[in-house]
């Protein structure tokens, strides 16, 4: 029996505070059932006739693919639209844009730069919008990510997150409010250059006292992750900021997730998981001319038994999904 969520219909989702504590995980459940569903073989009708248009300023395998086979799954269909097929922000305005998608489709995913490119989707649409990454938040990367969590250990409430690496990108944003919406624990371990938005800070401190939990910034890796239940990392530098690698790379290698890292958790067995939002430069092969032959995470620790990144991955499908049915279908109707 699938969890409807009829407080979230015909709602977009910018980031992870458009949703309650509550509504966040109502989701992350609806995701697990959507997940049965497809793994019996199922291939319903809750998204029939239903379209939705992917708009992708920013290339990607992981949001691309997950928000078109979602829809498919039960009826629906997407068009997939790049900064080549559309006039978004050149020819034609975002707002005039967004008017005349939404009389076409019944939603609009979109994945790009600018937050207040997502922001004038969802205001002048007239259809729900999600969030697939700005530069700013990833929502939808976060919800695969607690979901994943919580497949692993059972639960969510109590644990504790690490994140290691460029503590103020859209990753590290929304997850800082995502545990905190969770009642996870979370460390955020950077260096002092790349600390998150004071602000955004303060609003997950927030939100984490009122779920008896803690957020913290840590620029000592090795007493950061002490404890961690998970640890979490992303690329060194992010799409848009190519100009910014040799800085990066020479504030972030202490931060490099490996086995000497791992073991200064003090977890191990099935108390211990590493995540990753992919792609990942963990290997000579796609690293290429790295000298270390890794960056953010080495090989040992990608391709280890604790290593859940390609549920992690695949759960971006089943949680796209559960913000499809939840936003454009009537489940009290079933």
């Amino acid at each position: 029996m699938l969890k409807w969520n009829p407080e979230l219909f015909g709602r977009s989702l910018l980031r992870l505070a458009d949703l309650t504590d509550e509504e966040m995980l109502n989701v992350i459940e609806l995701s697990v059932a959507l997940k049965a569903r497809r793994r019996a073989g199922i291939r319903g009708n809750l998204l029939e006739r239903r379209q939705v248009a992917l708009i992708f300023e920013k290339s990607s395998t992981r949001t691309r693919n997950a928000a078109s086979v979602a829809i498919r799954d039960e009826g629906g269909a997407a068009e997939y639209l790049t900064k080549n097929d559309i006039h978004l922000g050149s020819k034609e305005s975002v707002k005039d844009t967004a008017r005349v998608l939404g009389r076409m489709f019944d939603g609009i995913l979109f994945r790009g730069f600018a937050q207040t490119t997502v922001a004038t989707l969802a205001k002048y649409a007239g259809v729900p919008v999600w969030n697939g990454l700005t530069d700013d938040y990833h929502p939808t990367q976060i919800l695969a990510d607690l979901m994943t969590i919580q497949e692993n250990f059972g639960r969510l409430k109590g644990l504790k997150v690490a994140y290691v690496g460029d503590g103020r990108n859209n990753v590290a944003n929304s997850l800082m409010l995502g545990c905190a919406k969770a009642g996870v624990h979370y460390v955020n371990c950077t260096p002092v250059e790349l600390m998150p938005d004071p602000v955004l800070v303060k609003e997950a401190c927030e939100t984490a006292r009122r779920n008896g939990v803690t957020v913290e910034i840590c620029h000592d890796p090795k007493t950061g992750v002490s404890g961690a239940n998970v640890l979490y990392t992303d690329v060194w530098v992010s799409m848009g900021e190519e100009d910014q690698k040799e800085t990066r790379l020479r504030l972030l290698r202490p931060y490099q997730i490996n086995m000497e890292l791992v073991k200064a958790t003090g977890n191990s067995g099935g108390e211990l998981i590493f995540l990753h939002c992919l792609p990942a430069f963990h290997d000579f092969e796609t690293v290429m001319t790295a000298e270390s032959g890794a960056l953010e995470v080495t090989d040992e620790v990608f391709e280890a038994p604790f290593s859940k990144v390609f549920d992690e991955a695949e759960n971006r499908m089943h949680t796209i999904k559960a913000l499809y049915v939840s936003a454009l279908s009537d489940l009290s109707a079933l």
